[in-house]
C-alpha cells in the first residue's frame, strides 16, 4: 500500500466515526434527522420501524452504483466502503447520548455529521448518495452541489415537519446548517 491510500483510509474511517457520533450520540436520541439520502433513511425507518442501519446501505445503494458509472470504481469502492461501515457502526457500536437540550443536539450533531462528511470527501469518497447527485447534477447544469443539496433537504425536511412535529424539523434544519 501506498503511503497515500493509507491516509485516505484513515481519513475515510475517522470520518465515519464522526458520523456516527454525530448521528448516535446526539441526532438519534434527540428525534432529529439529517439531510440528504441519509435522512430520507432516517425518516423511512422510523416510519416503518424498518432498521436504519440496513436503509442506509438499501437506500444508498442505487446512488454508490450511479457514483460508480459517472465518476469511476475508486470512488464508488471509497463510498461503499464508507456507506457499509457507518451503518455497521450504527448497528453495533453503542454511542453514549451526549446531551438532552436540542439546541446543543442539533448544533452538535451538524457539526459531527459535517466533519465526518468533510473527512470523507476528502478521502475520495462520501456518506451520503446526496453527494453523488449533487455532483453529477452540478455538471450537467448550472446549479452548484450546494445549491442541489439544499432543494432535496428543504424537501425532506418539509416531509419531516409534516410527518413529526415543526419543531423537530426547525431542530433537523438546525443541524444541516451547523
Amino acid at each position: 500500500m501506498k503511503l497515500g491510500l493509507i491516509a485516505e483510509i484513515a481519513w475515510l474511517l475517522l470520518g465515519v466515526l464522526l458520523a456516527a457520533v454525530g448521528l448516535e450520540s446526539f441526532l438519534l436520541p434527540n428525534h432529529f434527522i439529517d439531510g440528504g439520502i441519509t435522512g430520507v433513511s432516517m425518516l423511512i425507518a422510523v416510519l416503518s420501524g424498518w432498521s436504519l442501519s440496513i436503509l442506509l446501505i438499501v437506500v444508498t445503494l442505487p446512488f454508490v452504483w450511479i457514483g460508480y458509472r459517472s465518476i469511476g470504481p475508486r470512488f464508488a469502492l471509497k463510498s461503499g466502503m464508507a456507506i457499509v461501515l457507518l451503518a455497521a457502526a450504527i448497528a453495533w457500536v453503542e454511542f453514549p447520548r451526549a446531551t438532552d437540550t436540542p439546541v446543543l443536539a442539533a448544533v452538535f450533531g451538524g457539526f459531527f455529521l459535517g466533519a465526518g462528511v468533510g473527512l470523507a470527501i476528502r478521502s475520495g469518497g462520501v456518506l451520503d448518495g446526496t453527494e453523488i447527485l449533487a455532483m453529477i447534477l452540478s455538471r450537467r447544469t448550472v446549479a452548484t452541489v450546494g445549491e442541489v443539496i439544499l432543494v432535496l433537504n428543504v424537501v425532506i425536511f418539509s416531509v419531516a415537519a409534516f410527518f413529526f412535529t415543526v419543531e423537530q424539523a426547525l431542530y433537523s434544519m438546525l443541524t444541516y446548517f451547523a
